[in-house]
């Protein structure tokens, strides 16, 4: 891949990642990376400077593509909930795969919303922005934290 290829995604957000807390997990931080580049930003649309992900092309398969597609989002959700992202951020980003998932089950309608929604991309977001504006992460009451334990 060349530079001119390459995500402006990847680029941005690896340099943003540098920056987290020592405390964070980065290797959970860059799975998330994955996930949200392959669901939105994984292929280069040929032509043109724009990017798009499996995501909208899942959307094609009626009804079960988003459903599917809202299943893999869901991981970055989970993640972000082990790392201790905030309720409130955790809020959001399910509302940014809800409102992916409901609006991309219409024809057509969906499937356009799809290719500029970028949930994914926005939830990643939302978690860097968490974790990097919160330095002192124990100063929070545990009511403000999430804490999941996954075995």
């Amino acid at each position: 891949m060349t530079g001119e290829q390459k995500s402006e995604f990847l680029t941005e957000f690896n340099e943003r990642i540098e920056h987290l807390p020592r405390s964070v997990d980065r290797a959970a931080v860059k799975r998330m990376q994955v996930v949200a580049y392959v669901l939105d930003e994984g292929i280069r649309v040929p032509g043109m400077d724009y990017r798009i992900g499996i995501d909208p092309l899942l959307g094609i398969l009626p009804g079960a593509g988003d459903v599917l597609s809202g299943g893999v989002s869901l991981y970055i959700v989970v993640e972000a909930a082990r790392l201790g992202v905030s309720y409130t951020t955790l809020l959001r980003m399910i509302a940014n795969v809800s409102l992916d998932v409901a609006v991309g089950t219409i024809p057509v309608v969906g499937d356009v919303f799809d290719i500029v929604w970028k949930a994914n991309k926005r939830n990643f977001e939302l978690v860097l922005e968490d974790l990097t504006t919160d330095h002192d992460r124990s100063s929070r009451s545990s009511g403000e934290r999430t804490t999941i334990e996954i075995e």
